[in-house]
C-alpha cells in the first residue's frame, strides 16, 4: 500500500535520531520556549521575526487580528485553496471577497482582484498553491496603490522560491503550516507566522499567549507551538534539501511520462525552485478524474471551489464570477508524492494514469 505522506517511511529510516532527541527533550527542564526554534527559522527564510504558534490556521487568523482586521473591512481571498485562506477572514467578523484564479497557474487573477476591491477592503490573503510561485509584482504594486496589506499563506510552500527570491518573504508578513501533509511536518502540526515589523511581532505574541505582556493587555487565545513538536520540524528541516530534490526527480518523471496525454499542468514560471507540495493534474473531464481518483485512491485538491461550501451560505461574503475556480475543482487530482515513493510505486502510478486516459 502506498504511503501517501511518507512519514512512517521516515521515522524508519531515522529511529535512532528521533529517540535520541526524545529522550534529550525529556532531559530538559523548560519545555514551553520556542526562542531558539523561531531564530532559526526566521534565518532560513530571511525574516527578522518568527513566532511560532500551535497550527497554520492560527497564524492566519492572528495576521488578520494584528492587522486590525475586523467586522465592516473586507478581504481579498482566492476562491480556490484550502478552507482556512478564507475561514479566517470570517472568523475576524470581516468580509471574504472571493476572487477567481488563472486557469493555468491557479493563483489569483489580478483582474480579479481588481474588479472585486472596494473602499472597504483592508487587505489580501495571497496563497502560494501546491508550492508553486509565480509573478507577484503587479498584485503588490495594486496592494500599495490601494494601501492593502499583503498576506502571504505560504503555509504549502516551504523551500519553493522564484528567481531566488523564497516564498514567505514577499508579503507584509507571511505564515507556514507544518501540518502532516507537508513537505516538513510536526507531529502535531504547528504553524509559523514571520515579519520583518518588530512592533507586529511584539502585538502577535501577545495574541497567542491570552493578550499577555507584563499583564493581560487584549482579549487573546492559548496556541503555543509545543517544544517536542518545534525540535521534530528542526530535525526533519535539515533534510529538506535532500528530499525536496528527490521530490523534485518523482515530478521530472511524471512530467516526462504525461507530457504527450491530454492532460493539463499547473503551469510553472522561469526561474522557480518549486517544493512539490503536491504534484496535480487536470483531465479532459470530470468523469476521467473521478475514475483516476477511485484506482488510485487519490485525492482532490479541491473538490469544490471555496465560496461554494455550504458555510457560505450563512456567512457574508462577496465573490466575483469565478469561472475558472469551478473549471479546476471539477477536473484537478493530487498524485502521490514525497520523497519516500518506491520505483516501482511511481511506476505502477504512470502505469494506471495512461491506461486511464
Amino acid at each position: 500500500m502506498i504511503s501517501y505522506d511518507g512519514w512512517d517511511r521516515e521515522y524508519k529510516e531515522n529511529k535512532e535520531a528521533y529517540l535520541e532527541l526524545f529522550d534529550q527533550f525529556m532531559s530538559q527542564l523548560n519545555y514551553e520556549n520556542n526562542e531558539k526554534f523561531e531564530r532559526n527559522f526566521a534565518e532560513r527564510i530571511g525574516k527578522k521575526y518568527a513566532v511560532s504558534v500551535a497550527n497554520a490556521t492560527d497564524a492566519l487568523y492572528f495576521a488578520l487580528l494584528s492587522y486590525g482586521i475586523k467586522q465592516g473591512d473586507e478581504v481579498l481571498v482566492t476562491d480556490f485553496s484550502w478552507i482556512s485562506s478564507a475561514a479566517c477572514v470570517s472568523m475576524t467578523g470581516a468580509t471574504p471577497v472571493f476572487c477567481d484564479i488563472n486557469l493555468d497557474s491557479y493563483h489569483m487573477n489580478l483582474n480579479s482582484i481588481k474588479r472585486m476591491y472596494s473602499e472597504k477592503t483592508k487587505a489580501i490573503v495571497y496563497v502560494h498553491l501546491f508550492g508553486n510561485m509565480t509573478d507577484t509584482s503587479k498584485i503588490q504594486e495594486f496592494c500599495k496603490e490601494k494601501n492593502i496589506v499583503f498576506i502571504e499563506d505560504a503555509a504549502q510552500s516551504l523551500g519553493a522560491s522564484l528567481n531566488g527570491i523564497k516564498a514567505g518573504t514577499i508579503g507584509d508578513c507571511s505564515v507556514y503550516s507544518f501540518n502532516s501533509n507537508k513537505v516538513i511536518a510536526g507531529i502535531n502540526g504547528g504553524g509559523v507566522f514571520l515579519t520583518n515589523d518588530e512592533k507586529q511581532a511584539k502585538l502577535y505574541k501577545k495574541i497567542r499567549r491570552h493578550g499577555k505582556d507584563s499583564d493581560f493587555e487584549l482579549l487573546g487565545y492559548n496556541s503555543r507551538m509545543y517544544v517536542l513538536n518545534a525540535e521534530v520540524i528542526n530535525l526533519r528541516l535539515k533534510n529538506i534539501e535532500k528530499t525536496q530534490a528527490k521530490r523534485q526527480d518523482i515530478a521530472s518523471q511524471y512530467n516526462e511520462a504525461f507530457k504527450d496525454l491530454p492532460i493539463y499542468f499547473q503551469s510553472m514560471s522561469s526561474g522557480l525552485n518549486h517544493n512539490y507540495h503536491k504534484y496535480t493534474l487536470r483531465f479532459k473531464d470530470n468523469e476521467t478524474r473521478n475514475r483516476l481518483k477511485k484506482i488510485l485512491g487519490a485525492s482532490i485538491h479541491y473538490e469544490i471551489p471555496l465560496s461554494s461550501n455550504s458555510m457560505y451560505n450563512e456567512i457574508t461574503h462577496r465573490k466575483d464570477n469565478c469561472i475558472n475556480s469551478k473549471i479546476v475543482a471539477d477536473t484537478i487530482l493530487s498524485l502521490p508524492i514525497h520523497a519516500w515513493l518506491k520505483e516501482d510505486e511511481i511506476s505502477n502510478i504512470i502505469n494506471i494514469v495512461k491506461e486511464n486516459i
